[in-house]
């Protein structure tokens, strides 16, 4: 497997783009995205965990029901969420998605992304989507991208390529999410192509596996959107023979399609709302993979171990306290911690007591904009990574008025 150019665009027979359309006030923000497949595809998908659900969620549930699919429709600044009309305007955006590229209705995934409550206008979608549909391209990915981003500050895209039975097979995707991300499924907005030929439950179980190491270790702030959905599309346009779980190839795609969300889910932690670095909590010798992943994520989404990072401060007890409330069972007297970046590696704490260090290495390590926090349980062979932000001032300034 090795990444490659192109993005949502870069497997056979994609093509997407995006553009304004007039739902935000911004005339220089795009707000409207498309992503579409010459032939139907195989598809899958993961919503959010939340009870309050936008209600294009709803719709791509039913229109998934049969697991085929060939395009995306996406808005952004408006999250079509808690609204009376909140469905027809979301079944209303596939028929306009439909109408436009020639398909039926029901074979369109559609997703929002912006503010709570607020009530659609369907009125932009129907005048810019015969334009926007002329427009898709090969070359369209970065629109696409731009045009389903909220307080993004950059666009998140990314393909992979491999060898399968001697054919050359793609993946590619897109997503955005800076704020209001503790998924517990994918992320804020995440789609994703393949030219692979793969059925549809072996489709369905590789995307839950994959989201299962990636998206879902991914907390910026602890609060889980009501829009989070991740739709895969695999249209077979590569050549290669069915993918089912039982075939022989089928591991060598579950972990490109890992590798591809795996890259996705660092650059929304990083991108976090008013963060400066990306945290990365390296869980090591915990007893099962699935106590590493529990661990992870409560280091990484201790308040006070990403304001630490946000000031440069190696306060492992803060590492230490989350690893103690994260609700598995722990040796808190065998845990070592280190903090690592481009900088080097500093050791802080060896079995739950602290160790002498300078700090003004460790100032030099944290003060970079990637670090690792290495936690190793000594318990077993089970391993973990979960990806965060530092908390920062600017993310309280974003959010203050996020709606006004």
């Amino acid at each position: 497997m090795k990444f490659i150019d192109g993005g949502v665009t870069a497997a056979e027979g994609f093509i997407a783009g995006g553009m304004y359309c007039g739902i935000r006030h911004n005339r220089s923000k795009p707000d409207l995205a498309m992503i579409y497949s010459q032939v139907p595809c195989a598809a899958a998908a993961v919503y959010t965990s939340n009870l309050v659900k936008g209600a294009p969620i709803q719709v791509t549930k039913r229109n998934l029901k049969n697991g085929r699919a060939q395009a995306v429709i996406c808005n952004s600044g408006n999250a079509n969420t808690c609204n009376f009309d909140g469905e027809e305007k979301a079944w209303r955006m596939c028929e306009i998605a439909g109408k436009a590229l020639n398909i039926p209705a029901e074979d369109v995934v559609v997703a929002s992304t912006g503010v709570i409550g607020q009530v659609l206008p369907i009125e932009p979608v129907e005048q810019a989507a015969p334009q926007l549909a002329a427009s898709l391209s090969r070359e369209g990915s970065a629109a696409a991208a731009r045009a389903i981003m909220t307080t993004d500050t950059v666009e998140k895209e990314v393909a992979v390529e491999l060898e399968l039975g001697g054919k050359t097979v793609r993946l590619g995707g897109i997503a955005k999410g800076s704020g209001m991300i503790h998924p517990n499924m994918g992320t804020m907005l995440c789609f994703l192509t393949t030219d692979a030929a793969v059925a549809g439950p072996a489709l369905d179980q590789a995307i839950r596996l994959a989201v299962r190491d990636t998206f879902n270790m991914v907390s910026i702030d602890g609060d889980t959107s009501t829009n989070d959905t991740l739709a895969i599309l695999a249209n077979g346009m590569a050549g290669n023979e069915l993918l089912t779980e039982s075939s022989a190839d089928y591991p060598a795609f579950c972990e490109a399609l890992k590798g591809l969300c795996a890259r996705l889910a660092r650059m929304l932690a990083k991108d976090g709302e008013g963060a400066t670095k990306l945290l990365v909590g390296k869980v090591t010798g915990a007893e099962t993979d699935e106590i590493a992943r529990t661990v992870a994520k409560s280091v990484i989404c201790s308040s006070l171990v990403k304001a630490a990072m946000f000031g440069a401060d190696a306060n492992w007890g803060r590492v230490l306290c989350a690893i103690g409330y994260a609700g598995v069972e722990v040796d808190v007297n065998r845990v070592d911690v280190s903090f690592t970046s481009r900088a080097g590696t500093i050791p802080v704490c060896r079995g739950g007591a602290g160790i002498a260090f300078s700090e003004d290495e460790a100032k030099r390590i944290l003060t970079e904009d990637e670090v690792d926090i290495n936690v190793e349980l000594h318990a077993g062979s089970g391993s973990a990574e979960a990806y965060g932000c530092d908390l920062t001032y600017d993310y309280v300034k974003i959010n203050g008025d996020y709606r006004t």
